[in-house]
This record gives C-alpha cells, sequence and structure tokens, in this order.
C-alpha cells in the first residue's frame, strides 16, 4: 500500500456520544491537542439530551496507539462512549465537496416510511446523503438533507412524487453561495399573505356575495378569463359606499407565519413584493404596516362616494403579475433566478413559472403541478425552511 503524502494520509475518526453537558467538546480537543494532529471535518449535534460529537484527523501513525488510550481515558472521565477507527485515506475523498443539492422536506407529521422511501430514492438516484439538519419541530417538522453526486432536476423529478404520496411538502435547490444571496420575494394577495377573498368581503357588504361567488366559479371552469369575470364582479358593486372599504380592511386577517415571513426576510436584507388580483383600496395599509414597498393591484372606481362598478386602469392579471416580478426584479438589481413566486391560484402560474423558485401555497391542484414547490400546511413562514432558514435563526431575529 503507497501512503505517499502527495496522495494519502493517516487519518482516525472519531465518534462521541453521551449525555449531553458543557465542557465535553474541550475536553476532548483537549486531549488531542497533546498530539501533532490536523483537524479535518468536525460535525456534532444535539438531540434532545444525546450529544453526538464526530472529528476527522491526520496523524502520524506512530502515534495511533497513545491517542487511542488518552481517549479511553477521556471517555471515562466524561462518562461517555469514544469510538475510533483509522486508516489511510486518498486526500480526494476527503476533499470539500463540490455541487451540492439542498433537500428541504416538511410535514405537519412526519413519518418513518416518508424519510425511508426518500432517502432511497436519493440513494437510487446516485446521491450520497452528506448531512441531516432539523430546521423546525413546530408547527411543522423540517428536515434539511445535503446531498452530493446527483443534481437538482433529476432529484426534483425522482423525490416530489414520492414526497406527494406520504403527505410530505418537498422543495430541491442548488447549494453553493447562490444559496444565500439576496432575493426578492413576490406574494400574492388574496388566501396567500391574507386569509380572505377581498372581493368576496366586498361582495358581501353590496349584498351580492352568491353572485360573485357563482362567477368566480365559471372563472375556475374556464368559462371566463381573469379580467372578465374581475369586471363582471366588479359591475356587481357599483354603487356599493366607499365606507365599505374600511370595513372590510378591519375584517382582513393575515396568514399565519406572514408577518415572520416578511419581517425576517426584510431583516435578512432581502426584498418583499406584493402582486394582487384585488384592489390596492382595500390592502393599502397592510402594505404600509408590513413595510412593502414593491406591489401592483388594481385600482377600484369610485365617484361622489360610491363604487362605480368599473376598474380603473389595466388589470393585474397572470401576466401582469410576471411582468412586475421581472419589473421589482430589475428595481432591485435581483437576478430572476434568485427571486421566489408564492401563489395559490391560476393567476399565480406565470410569476409561480418565471421565478427561480415557484411555491404553490395551499393550492389548486394545477399550481401545484406547475410550482418547483408546494406547502400544504397553513403556515406562510414556512417558506423559511424552505430556504434553509431554521426556526433557532427565526427566534433570534425577532429578539
Amino acid at each position: 500500500m503507497s501512503n505517499s503524502a502527495d496522495s494519502e494520509q493517516y487519518t482516525g475518526l472519531i465518534l462521541l456520544s453521551g449525555v449531553d453537558k458543557p465542557g465535553i467538546t474541550a475536553s476532548l480537543f483537549e486531549v488531542l491537542s497533546a498530539f501533532a494532529i490536523t483537524i479535518v471535518d468536525i460535525e456534532q449535534v444535539v438531540i434532545k439530551d444525546r450529544l453526538i460529537l464526530t472529528a476527522l484527523i491526520s496523524l502520524n501513525p506512530a502515534h495511533e496507539s497513545a491517542i487511542t488510550a488518552d481517549l479511553e481515558g477521556c471517555a471515562t472521565s466524561l462518562d461517555v462512549d469514544i469510538a475510533t477507527v483509522f486508516s489511510y485515506e486518498h486526500k480526494s475523498t476527503i476533499a470539500t465537496k463540490s455541487d451540492l443539492v439542498h433537500v428541504v422536506i416538511l410535514s405537519k407529521k412526519l413519518i418513518p416510511k416518508a424519510v425511508s422511501e426518500l432517502a432511497a430514492s436519493m440513494s437510487a438516484s446516485g446521491a450520497n446523503i452528506e448531512r441531516i439538519t432539523r430546521l423546525a419541530t413546530s408547527p411543522v417538522t423540517a428536515i434539511e438533507f445535503v446531498l452530493s453526486g446527483s443534481n437538482q432536476e433529476v432529484l426534483s423529478q425522482v423525490l416530489s412524487p414520492i414526497a406527494a404520496n406520504n403527505g410530505v411538502d418537498i422543495a430541491v435547490q442548488p447549494g453553493g453561495l447562490q444559496r444565500h444571496s439576496r432575493k426578492l420575494v413576490q406574494l400574492d394577495v388574496d388566501s396567500t399573505l391574507i386569509q380572505q377573498e377581498v372581493i368576496e368581503l366586498l361582495a358581501a357588504k353590496a349584498g351580492v356575495a352568491d353572485e360573485v361567488i357563482a362567477i368566480t366559479q365559471k372563472a375556475m371552469a374556464g368559462e371566463l378569463d381573469f379580467e372578465q369575470s374581475l369586471r363582471a364582479r366588479v359591475a356587481l358593486l357599483k354603487g356599493l359606499p366607499v365606507s365599505a372599504i374600511s370595513q372590510v380592511q378591519g375584517e382582513i386577517v393575515l396568514t399565519p407565519g406572514a408577518r415572520t415571513l416578511v419581517s425576517t426576510l426584510q431583516k435578512l436584507g432581502h426584498e418583499v413584493a406584493v402582486v394582487s388580483g384585488g384592489f390596492i383600496d382595500v390592502i393599502a395599509p397592510l402594505l404600509q404596516n408590513l413595510q412593502i414597498k414593491y406591489y401592483k393591484a388594481n385600482t377600484l372606481g369610485i365617484e361622489n362616494g360610491l363604487l362605480t362598478g368599473e376598474v380603473v386602469g389595466p388589470v393585474i392579471d397572470r401576466a401582469a403579475k410576471a411582468a412586475a416580478l421581472r419589473e421589482f426584479a430589475a428595481a432591485t438589481s435581483i437576478s430572476m433566478d434568485q427571486t421566489i413566486a408564492i401563489g395559490d391560484g391560476a393567476n399565480d402560474l406565470d410569476m409561480i413559472a418565471a421565478a427561480g423558485l415557484g411555491i404553490a401555497f395551499n393550492a389548486k391542484p394545477a399550481v401545484k403541478a406547475a410550482a418547483d414547490s408546494s406547502l400544504t400546511e397553513p403556515y406562510l413562514d414556512s417558506v423559511l425552511y424552505l430556504l434553509g432558514i431554521s426556526v433557532e435563526e427565526i427566534d433570534s431575529i425577532k429578539n
């Protein structure tokens, strides 16, 4: 066996496990500091009160027995288990991995079968799991896998149907510095940023809720396009006092996690935009409260304190939403591959397709099928987990 310094090095893999307490890591490396070794890699995790720490070191083979003896003494004094494996390794096998892919899975109730099938498919696609990290446990469990040996497109095609069959939401994204780049996140409003449909709230004030819902159903059945359906619904609001707008503003409720999503993104230096097939007249105070400066929405016609039953200016339809994404990306100097679009309906399909990451949020089946990722639980801040941001990081920003 060749142990040429140019191609191989003698390594020791140290695995420590036991009940966590302060000082374990310091004590382990204090023992190792007595030897002429180099630390190649370290990984440590605490689950509940159990610590697992692994370290890969390079060393002089002559020191193996002495290091082993000292580690046995360390294990006894710390009341932990320490196992070691020593061998020659080609330097290439422990080099830094490149072209990594990040897979985030989310579920309200993550079961072993889901993890088993996903992990088996990762392996079958040629991928190797380099790291698994817990991002959140409540109100959803979010787990991130870092994979090498495969690519984003292949993994997405293989894993997405398996995740869907197991009731798991999934996002497959490339790794590297781009994962941490500044992003533009654009959200739909009705049934995404907020829980209600604004036009239905207005229709209820005008006493035409049934008629508006009937037109909406026709649009969903493909009998009307969005602009036709919007103008038909708004026409039914003719004569409604403008005071109804402020009443509806008081009835709007943010989707759970919406404020956390927006504020966390903003504090991390990302940009947030809103596009709505609804009405700026209604959502303007909400956007001001959330400090969102990039937005587009429809404008209601108002004369003499009454709604005219018309929409003023161009209608914000699905094409306009995609155009807004490109416009806001250019305005914020963010490349399109670093944009994220979040929506639930057919009117969001174009912007979801145009974005670097399209997310269907509690969406219709057609929207789920078109999106890169889908969230089925009603927590909008779960988007942060898809970006690899943990609940601990979110809480630290809140505080």
